[in-house]
């Protein structure tokens, strides 16, 4: 009887800190690879980054196509331009012109 005793003793003294560091692996492992954890925090990091880059490439070639339709308008109509988008896109040329292809 003595025994059990002792050995309840010593389970008593070993369990809370046993139980302590289960937590606090517990916890430490969802700080890290967690769904809202470092990892997860670092992916979202690169995705905004990515997104916000890809965002302005975009902002960039949309004012690209602005300034070019601009010109277009009729109450500031470039007949160069209109020459050129109409002979593109109809595909065609004066016999006494040279074309230059581009690629």
């Amino acid at each position: 009887m003595v025994v059990v005793e002792e050995l309840r003793k010593r389970a008593r003294y070993i369990a809370g800190p046993v139980l302590g560091v289960c937590l606090m692996g517990y916890f430490c492992y969802h700080l890290v690879q967690g769904e809202r954890g470092l990892l997860a925090w670092l992916r979202l990091t690169n995705e905004i980054r990515a997104a916000k880059e890809e965002a302005a490439e975009v902002r960039a070639e949309r004012e690209a196509l602005e300034r070019r339709v601009s010109h277009l308008r009729p109450e500031s109509l470039d007949r160069d331009l209109l020459d050129e988008r109409a002979r593109a896109t109809l595909n065609v040329a004066l016999p006494n012109e040279i074309v230059i292809l581009k690629r």
